[in-house]
């Protein structure tokens, strides 16, 4: 793996949510200055998440998380360190892939692979999204079991809970559905990175 040689550098990142089929995942462009705790806010967006609920990074053996979150750890064993205190930089130099854990009820993994270390392009505001499939899972669907459930049941209008579930997502879903201009407009490039 090569490491960043600039504080300007961007990586590409693949993002992959472990166990879904066919397969959600999404490329993001990001600045390697940022921490960890700001890639858990663009990881929010990209995905379609609501921050609703815990998460952790965990990188070469460590976990880190927002530091909130060790107060919720009973055993020394599962504590982590704080998100900020690590940048993606130094991820890079230690790792060329991690894991990203979001709500721990329903067990959402990612993969990031860190595919390349690029140079800052002017014509790009960072992070952005360049490409990606598949729609993210609706929060408290009950993991990747739980979804596929949904589906099956959005497949199947004789279903007896059919309305009920399409009435939960507010009356539309469609799986397929990604639209990386969407995300770069509506969640991206309106904050301050």
């Amino acid at each position: 793996m090569k490491t960043p040689k600039t504080s300007t550098a961007i990586l590409q990142i693949k993002v992959t949510l472990i166990g879904s089929s066919p397969i959600i995942w999404r490329r993001i462009l990001v600045p390697a200055r940022l921490h960890l705790g700001k890639l858990h806010q663009i990881l929010q967006s990209v995905m379609g998440w609501q921050t609703s609920h815990l998460h952790e990074f965990q990188i070469a053996g460590k976990r880190y998380s927002d530091p909130e979150f060790n107060d919720f750890v009973l055993d020394e064993e599962h504590r982590s360190e704080d998100q900020a205190t690590l940048k993606l930089a130094q991820v890079a130099k230690v790792a060329d892939r991690f894991e990203y854990r979001y709500d721990f009820g329903d067990g959402w993994r990612h993969e990031l692979k860190i595919e390349n270390i690029l140079d800052p392009d002017p014509n790009f505001a960072y992070p952005i999204c360049i490409g990606g499939e598949g729609a993210c899972p609706p929060e408290d669907c009950g993991g990747i079991g739980g979804y596929v459930n949904l589906l099956a049941k959005l497949k199947d209008t004789e279903h007896p809970e059919y309305e009920e579930v399409l009435r939960w997502l507010g009356g539309f879903f469609d799986p397929k559905a990604f639209d990386p201009n969407h995300i770069n407009r509506e969640h991206l490039w309106r904050k301050r990175w």
